[in-house]
């Protein structure tokens, strides 16, 4: 498959459902937050996390995904920070929690509280990289 299908509808498929396969045949070091590991992974992490916020109609979301995967995958943060997503079309209940009203948004979180929160314009691949820096300083 062209990479350009990962993200339209070049060639016929729906854009979520092409991403959902490239994460599953990849298996990129993102952990997908729902209420059944929300605590586990959030809340009772001994690491900072990265929790990214988005939505499957959220254009600015579908185009940071692959760079913010890239970025889990960096050694550099292996052991340091716990990368995780949650899609807000199928986690509502913690997007509101997080108080998150528009996409997309990432908090870094740490000892199971908000630390830092980029959203709207201010979200870029070097924000959160730099934010990453903060929070592991």
């Amino acid at each position: 498959m062209p990479p350009f299908c990962v993200f339209g509808n070049f060639c016929g498929y729906n854009t979520m459902l092409v991403i959902q396969i490239n994460m599953k045949v990849i298996d990129l070091p993102v952990i997908e937050i729902s209420k059944d590991n929300f605590d586990a992974e959030i809340m009772n992490s001994e690491l900072p996390v990265v929790l990214d916020f988005w939505g499957p109609n959220c254009g600015p979301c579908l185009s940071l995904m692959p760079k913010y995967h890239e970025l889990a995958e960096n050694p550099k943060y292996a052991g340091k920070v716990k990368f995780c997503s949650v899609d807000t079309s199928k986690n509502r209940r913690i997007a509101v929690s997080f108080r998150v009203m528009s996409l997309p948004v990432f908090l870094f979180c740490k000892n199971g509280k908000e630390a830092a929160r980029l959203s709207g314009g201010a979200v870029s691949i070097e924000a959160i990289t730099a934010k990453i820096e903060e929070l592991t300083a």
